[in-house]
């Protein structure tokens, strides 16, 4: 395992190539620090970036950079890796854009959630939402692909989400039901999905996907109340959400106090445009609302394990209050029940990997 302090360089790295403007140089240390770097190091940089799901857009900048006067074998390396992760991705889009057909054309139509929003990278999983029965689904994945259920967890239950197993497909394909949130206690988002949902075109393939908005927020559930990290990807991708000025900040407000998450949402938003603003010298562009509603800031977030940790206390737990505060308020019995099982479910899956090495069957 490399050492931390490696590990947080190579994610410097790693940020100031995909946070630099492509109508500006890279600096002369990243370059520098890219014609420096041993195999040992290659090897280790290309992983984070695979993790962070920033691989493609951070090689192909590094191979529009190196002539191959500058080092003879590294672009031949570059060339390698990125056709590798090309041709996982093609296949990955290809397999997707025919369960949404299939799908569709059944009477289950679905959004694709999370895994597009990164392009030109791709997750390691394919995300997909639908307010169809869910025993149509299974039986639609399972004759039609003939695709096997993965085993669920505590956590996938309450969320009210399968994972589907498909032949000859090395990702795992999730789809949420009905649900969204670590317990599926979020229902008011879900509301409003498939109204305002649209369509994108990637090669030859056409995908529904979330607005804008919908995008923010789901990634904010994951993120700051889910998982706790921050990804590399999630940072890019949100950045330049905004930065295309196709996000409806009233409407997102509105929805996210009805959800109990403004205050996530917010403080999200935040952190991403600060830490923005430290590789590129100015953040995105977020209102005066967003900026007053932040619990925290870039500062309370630190690089460790790989990604940009979130501290859960006290910061997690306040959101995580202020979420279940106003299910409680509004009526939402039922949500707020699901909600209220998260810290036991928490706590379990702690052990669990304390005593296991593994917290699957539980989170």
């Amino acid at each position: 395992m490399q050492p931390s302090s490696n590990a947080e360089s190579h994610f410097r790295l790693l940020s100031d190539i995909v946070l630099t403007p492509e109508s500006a140089e890279l600096s002369s240390q990243v370059r520098q620090s890219l014609c420096n770097m041993t195999q040992a190091d290659f090897d280790a940089f290309v992983s984070l970036a695979a993790k962070n799901h920033v691989i493609m857009r951070a090689l192909m900048r590094w191979q529009e950079l190196l002539p191959a006067a500058e080092n003879s074998s590294r672009p031949e390396t570059l060339s390698t890796v990125l056709q590798d992760e090309k041709i996982r991705i093609e296949c990955a889009l290809g397999f997707l854009a025919e369960i949404c057909t299939v799908l569709d054309k059944s009477g289950c139509p679905v959004t694709v959630i999370k895994s597009l929003d990164h392009w030109p990278d791709l997750g390691s999983d394919l995300d997909l939402y639908t307010d169809a029965d869910s025993k149509e689904v299974v039986e639609l994945m399972r004759t039609s692909f003939g695709a096997n259920l993965d085993n669920r967890s505590w956590g996938d239950r309450l969320a009210n989400k399968w994972n589907f197993i498909v032949p000859g497909l090395p990702e795992l394909v999730e789809i949420h039901i009905g649900r969204l949130g670590q317990t599926g206690e979020q229902t008011v988002v879900t509301k409003s999905l498939a109204a305002r949902t649209r369509s994108v075109r990637i090669g030859s393939h056409s995908f529904p996907v979330l607005a804008p908005e919908h995008r923010i927020i789901v990634s904010t559930l994951q993120r700051m109340y889910r998982h706790f990290y921050i990804r590399l990807c999630d940072i890019v991708d949100n950045a330049q959400l905004i930065d295309s000025d196709s996000v409806d900040f009233n409407y997102l407000q509105d929805l996210g106090k009805a959800a109990g998450i403004w205050e996530g949402i917010a403080t999200y938003l935040t952190i991403i445009s600060e830490y923005v603003e430290s590789y590129r010298g100015y953040g995105v562009s977020i209102p005066a609302q967003v900026w007053r509603s932040a619990n925290f800031h870039a500062d309370q977030v630190r690089f460790r394990r790989d990604f940009v940790r979130v501290p859960i206390l006290p910061h997690s737990l306040n959101l995580y209050t202020a979420e279940l505060r106003t299910l409680v308020l509004q009526g939402q019995l039922r949500d707020s029940f699901r909600l209220s099982l998260l810290p036991g479910l928490a706590t379990a899956a702690a052990l669990e990997l304390k005593i296991t090495g593994s917290d699957k069957g539980i989170w």
